[in-house]
C-alpha cells in the first residue's frame, strides 16, 4: 500500500486543505476510497479527511480505552453500511484499510457527491471538484 498525501476538496459542505504536518502520518486514503473497517464489520467511502482528530472529547471518550486510537493521525468521515444500515462513520486510518471487494457501497448520500465508480473509488462530481 503506498502512501500519499491529500489535498482534501470541498466535500458535504465543508472546506478544508489537505496540509499535514510532517510530524504527522500522511492520509493513506483519498476521497472516494472504498474502505473497511480492520475489527468491525462495516464498509463505506471516504467523503472528508481530518488530517488530525477533530471530533468531540465527549466521543472520544466513549471509546473503550483499551480500543482508543491515537488523536494524532488522520481520522476520516465515511459514508458506511453494514448489514444493517447506512449511516456516517467517523473513523482513524489505524482502524482502515482498502476494500478489496469491488463491491457497491448502499448509502442515500453517495449519489449526491460522487457520479461515478471505478477501480474500487468513486469520483466527484464536477461541481465538488477544486
Amino acid at each position: 500500500m503506498i502512501e500519499k498525501s491529500v489535498s482534501i476538496p470541498a466535500a458535504a459542505g465543508a472546506l478544508h486543505q489537505g496540509i499535514i504536518s510532517p510530524s504527522i502520518s500522511h492520509a493513506r486514503f483519498s476521497i472516494g476510497d472504498v474502505v473497511r473497517h480492520r475489527m468491525f464489520e462495516f464498509r463505506g467511502v471516504v467523503f472528508d479527511v481530518d488530517p488530525v482528530f477533530a471530533n468531540s472529547e465527549e466521543w472520544y471518550q466513549a471509546i473503550p480505552e483499551d480500543m482508543r486510537p491515537a488523536k494524532e493521525q488522520p481520522f476520516y468521515h465515511l459514508f458506511a453500511e453494514n448489514s444493517d444500515s447506512s449511516y456516517i462513520a467517523y473513523v482513524s486510518q489505524q482502524n482502515l484499510v482498502h476494500d478489496e471487494s469491488d463491491e457497491l457501497v448502499d448509502h442515500p448520500a453517495i449519489a449526491g457527491l460522487f457520479d461515478s465508480y471505478a477501480d474500487g473509488r468513486y469520483q466527484l462530481r464536477r461541481e465538488h471538484r477544486q
